[in-house]
């Protein structure tokens, strides 16, 4: 028999950031400068993945970085941990703006160190103690398997996805595995594809993934054993697609502010 899943048919495109560009000399000339360093940095790196950079922002003043904000617009995936320390990509995928207590940067990699970091620095629960309750189907099984591989997995190793949506299981199933395998607070929204909605479990390297449709409606629904999800990474073809359009956007500041810029 196949089976066949409803997914988004909206697909988030490049769209340029949205600035007017009405900033005052002493804000607009250090944020465009800032660009262009961005911009010179990303050309002598091989890959977002294994040459990640970092800005800080902190030396420059609020308006400054308000204006670097806007020229870099928003983008796709925002993630969102402890300790209020968040991430949301900018319109140039691969670049992202980092912010908690103490940090204002403008980082180029694949995600985030500081929350991949997070991310990967979750220990092993203890086992539970109790019997599952009566009733259930799959998910006792699912359980030892997901906390067997979460066990055994390593940095760099390829996903292992269980597909939920087509496994069968009662909702209580789903609510028992969910309460068993619990939640940090951690957790990543990317809008590439539909909405997908990612959240970290207390086991390592274990996520929960649940696309959306744009009625809100649950589509595919399924658990990853990975480092960070694949939906939510910018892929090595960005790097320089990036660089293309960040440099396009300078061009195209540069041509509505004048030769005053």
């Amino acid at each position: 028999m196949l089976i066949t899943l409803d997914v988004p048919n909206e697909v988030h495109a490049y769209r340029p950031p949205q600035s007017e560009l009405d900033a005052p000399p002493e804000v607009a000339g250090p944020a465009l400068a800032f660009l262009h360093e961005l911009r010179d940095s990303l050309r002598t790196s091989e890959s977002l993945a294994l040459q990640p950079l970092c800005f800080s922002l902190l030396g420059f003043a609020p308006a400054v970085r308000e204006e670097i904000n806007e020229l870099l617009g928003e983008g796709e995936v925002s993630v969102l941990s402890a300790g209020n320390l968040r991430a949301q990509e900018t319109a140039f995928t691969g670049i992202w703006r980092i912010r908690g207590e103490g940090i204002d940067d403008v980082e180029a990699s694949a995600f985030p160190l500081a929350l991949r970091a997070l991310a990967l620095a979750r220990q092993m629960p203890a086992a539970p103690v109790a019997e599952p309750p009566a009733g259930l189907m799959n998910a006792p099984a699912l359980y030892h398997e997901i906390r067997s591989l979460s066990a055994l997995w390593r940095v760099g190793r390829a996903a292992h996805v269980i597909n939920l949506s087509l496994l069968p299981a009662t909702p209580d199933d789903l609510a028992w595995l969910d309460a068993e395998l619990g939640r940090i607070s951690f957790s990543i929204l990317s809008r590439g594809f539909g909405n997908c909605r990612i959240t970290a479990t207390a086991l390592p390297y274990v996520w929960w993934v649940q696309y959306f449709n744009n009625m809100e409606k649950l589509i595919l629904n399924s658990i990853e054993i990975v480092d960070i999800p694949a939906v939510a990474l910018a892929a090595a073809e960005d790097h320089a697609e990036t660089m293309v359009r960040l440099d396009e956007w300078i061009a195209s500041i540069e041509s509505a502010l004048g030769p005053a810029s």
